[in-house]
């Protein structure tokens, strides 16, 4: 890939998706790393806040060594450690532009941020040129923020496969939302790329089978399935998981390693609407250049994860994202994602 330099188009980028969140001259920007962050982006992101005139300051914290089965991706950054001064720093700035491996969405430190006003956007840890393929435009907001209306109205998702996925969620009791790569709005967080509508269902909720077929993408692993995997899934758990080929064995593998049932429930399910992204880019990037963003976004997936979901009480540092492509997803009966394919 390009070498980690500020490329123009880069800072093109960065600046655009700045302008987007309504940064102002003199508004305040945090740039928030850790001592593995991928150097570029906190370098872009800085760069990017001072160009448009606001008050800029780095915290870098040390990334903790975690002992335990994980090598990477559960869901959560865990580097902020609880730390009463970077927290009130954070929580005191216009925006955050979060530039930590795992990101802060799911991380124990977020409220507090957010309570204090502050807007985060959580750069995803992606080679700069994947971010600037992936800048959102005007359409994205308005497309997202719709669906995103049609999952809090509806009772049950179903969502069917060609391979034999046949899965019902209930969407009563959940928690729906969804994002665009940007935020404007005071307390709010976002992640870039963007294009997500997606449920983090109550308890005792979803049911079924899912079918993982050749070409469906394990993003914990950054691995294409190349040999069907099928999940059992009773209660929100995945009870089992068949197949003889690699791709199951590595599941059954990594998810019993936590030795916590909840590694096996289900975190939240939802669906990409990013016409830009795609589902193809994993192929032309080395595992260390790219973390999977585009992949969780791209137009007609169907995203299962596993993991911790606080709507439904659990909390775990096992995750899987599986975004899932050729799938029907039903609301209430009517289709928004047809074969694959977003429905106008």
């Amino acid at each position: 890939m390009l070498p980690p330099l500020l490329e123009p188009a880069w800072v093109h980028a960065f600046e655009a998706v700045l302008a987007r969140c309504a940064l102002r001259p003199g508004d305040t920007v945090a740039v928030l790393g850790e001592s593995t962050s991928r150097p570029e982006l906190p370098a872009l992101a800085r760069f990017a806040a001072q160009r448009m005139g606001c008050k800029t300051f780095d915290i870098v914290v040390p990334t903790p060594f975690e002992p335990g089965p994980a090598v990477r991706s559960t869901g959560a950054s865990c580097a902020l450690r609880q730390s009463p001064p970077v927290i009130a720093a954070l929580a005191a700035s216009t925006l955050v532009l979060d530039c930590t491996v795992e990101g802060l969405m799911h991380a124990p430190e977020l409220p507090a941020i957010l309570k204090g006003g502050a807007r985060v956007v959580y750069i995803s840890n992606e080679h700069p040129e994947a971010l600037a393929r992936l800048v959102p435009g005007d359409a994205l907001e308005p497309l997202v923020k719709d669906h995103v209306k049609r999952l809090r109205a509806a009772r049950e998702m179903r969502v069917a496969s060609p391979a034999g996925t046949d899965l019902r969620i209930s969407l009563q009791g959940a928690t729906c939302g969804g994002n665009w790569g940007y935020t404007s709005r005071p307390g709010t967080m976002t992640h870039w790329p963007g294009g997500l509508a997606l449920a983090f269902p109550a308890a005792s909720s979803v049911n079924g089978t899912l079918v993982l077929a050749p070409g469906d993408v394990n993003l914990t692993f950054k691995r294409y399935i190349e040999q069907p995997v099928t999940l059992r899934i009773e209660g929100d758990y995945v009870t089992r998981i068949e197949g003889d080929g690699v791709d199951a064995q590595l599941m059954r593998s990594y998810i019993d390693a936590w030795g916590d049932r909840d590694a096996y429930a289900v975190s939240h399910v939802g669906y990409g609407l990013n016409a830009a992204a795609r589902w193809d880019s994993m192929a032309l990037y080395d595992k260390r250049d790219f973390n999977g963003t585009e992949l969780r976004a791209f137009a007609g997936n169907f995203l299962y994860s596993t993991g911790a979901n606080e709507v439904a009480g659990r909390h775990t540092r096992g995750h899987f994202d599986l975004p899932m492509r050729h799938c029907t997803v039903e609301l209430d009966g009517v289709a928004v994602v047809d074969a694959g394919a977003v429905v106008a």
